[in-house]
């Protein structure tokens, strides 16, 4: 099990972050579909890292979780 203590997750469940962080696409004749991404945002709103993957590529969690970690 991940335990990530009190650090907060995004669902982006109408789209607004999609748009906000310029990762929208039209994918399979669906439109507004977010790029496979991940944004690291401290406790000050500030981006701190990115990734962006192509379709397929799954996301090294390990990577994630240990740069999400890092800030504190």
């Amino acid at each position: 099990m991940l335990d990530l203590g009190d650090t907060p997750l995004l669902s982006d469940w109408n789209g607004e972050a999609t748009q906000g962080f310029g990762v929208e696409q039209d994918y399979r004749g669906m439109r507004g579909v977010a790029e496979r991404s991940a944004f690291l945002v401290d406790g000050d709103g500030i981006i701190r890292r990115a990734w962006r993957y192509e379709h397929g590529e799954l996301p090294d969690f390990d990577e994630l979780v240990s740069a999400a970690r890092s800030l504190s």
